[in-house]
């Protein structure tokens, strides 16, 4: 009996909740609780991807991901897109995790200097990572927790850490494995509508 009700309730999420079903096991799934808080509660409802209701998000509009990613699903992370983000295919972010795309005018804190932060795929930003602005982390980049990186590591497959961060480890790039989900989904997008999301909602 209760195989046969696994059974029923697979298949029923499988044919009438295909987005739920497709991410299932991923590093962003869609689910019944994200959905929930954001499209029903409102809670980072403005954000195209599944978050936590604890995390922050800000200037979506400037703010592109990638396949298979969702900063702010762990809980209490901060993504400021006052400046522009880009992060790519398959990068996990850890919780409590900053990613700052503006800092103040240090002569009027009233005023903000924009700028851009991209993060390659096949990245990971470990727990209490802080991202500052005008940061280029190459394809898989590793950001031991805690670090604060503050300088560019365009060439990735490195692990970088401390603060300000540095570089503690190369990465063999042929041991690397670059995978790809079976569904392709940009957040609560699948792949193949995103172009015309993106011409419609986003600024970049």
């Amino acid at each position: 009996m209760k195989k046969l009700l696994k059974h029923i309730y697979f298949g029923f999420r499988k044919k009438l909740m295909p987005n739920i079903y497709r991410t299932a096991g991923t590093a962003a799934p869609i689910t019944l609780t994200n959905l929930f808080y954001q499209k029903i509660l409102r809670i980072n409802g403005s954000a195209y991807w599944p978050m936590h209701y604890t995390s922050t998000v800000s200037g979506v509009e400037n703010i592109k991901i990638g396949i298979g990613t969702a900063p702010g699903l762990s809980p209490g992370c901060y993504i400021q897109g006052l400046g522009k983000i880009f992060i790519g295919d398959y990068t996990i972010v850890a919780p409590n995790v900053g990613i700052i795309s503006a800092n103040h005018e240090v002569t009027d804190y009233r005023k903000h200097k924009e700028g851009v932060v991209k993060i390659g795929r096949y990245c990971w930003i470990g727990m209490n990572a802080v991202v500052m602005p005008n940061v280029i982390l190459g394809d898989y980049t590793i950001v031991a927790a805690g670090a604060i990186v503050t300088k560019s590591f365009e060439d990735g497959y490195c692990i970088i850490a401390g603060n300000p961060a540095r570089i503690i480890k190369q990465l063999d790039k042929t041991a690397c494995n670059h995978y790809q989900n079976e569904y392709k989904y940009y957040g609560f997008v699948p792949a193949e509508d995103f172009p015309k999301f993106k011409e419609r909602n986003l600024s970049l």
